[in-house]
């Protein structure tokens, strides 16, 4: 149902299909936003979705490196969400608003990197404290 509904109504920015016609591994790509540190980039990730879901997350992937305080080297992407659907959605309204909150969760994370709760800490550090260096390094990666 998930699948059909992003095939009949899509979301800016997301690519979404099964990968190999299997309807719980999931190919995924979002573009980042013009006004993103990423601006230009396009970030390839696998989701792969329990038999269980929506009641249990998804796990997420990066397949693209991208230089973000929260996506690690392995492509771990660090939202509570993944691990707490229903909690996120009462702190952020537009989530709870989302057709598919794990899928604009990922695109908010990619399109507005913060300090916080970060993967990365060096990464994390530095876009708060010399954000213009941040800034540079996210678009040299973005470039590669």
């Amino acid at each position: 149902q998930e699948l059909a509904d992003l095939n009949s109504r899509p979301i800016d920015g997301l690519i979404v299909e099964p990968l190999e016609g299997n309807l719980y591994e999931w190919k995924c790509a979002v573009r980042a936003a013009p006004d993103s540190p990423y601006k230009g980039g396009t970030f390839h990730f696998s989701l792969s979705l329990p038999q269980d879901f929506p009641f249990k997350a998804p796990s997420v992937t990066f397949t693209t490196k991208i230089y973000h305080p929260g996506i690690d080297e392995e492509g771990h992407i660090c939202v509570p969400v993944l691990r707490d659907q229903a909690s996120q959605r009462a702190r952020c309204p537009a989530v709870a608003h989302a057709r598919h909150p794990v899928l604009a969760i990922i695109q908010e994370k990619i399109n507005n990197p913060s300090p916080d709760d970060p993967f990365e800490p060096e990464i994390a550090a530095q876009l708060k404290n010399d954000k213009p260096k941040f800034l540079a390094a996210a678009k040299e990666w973005t470039k590669k």
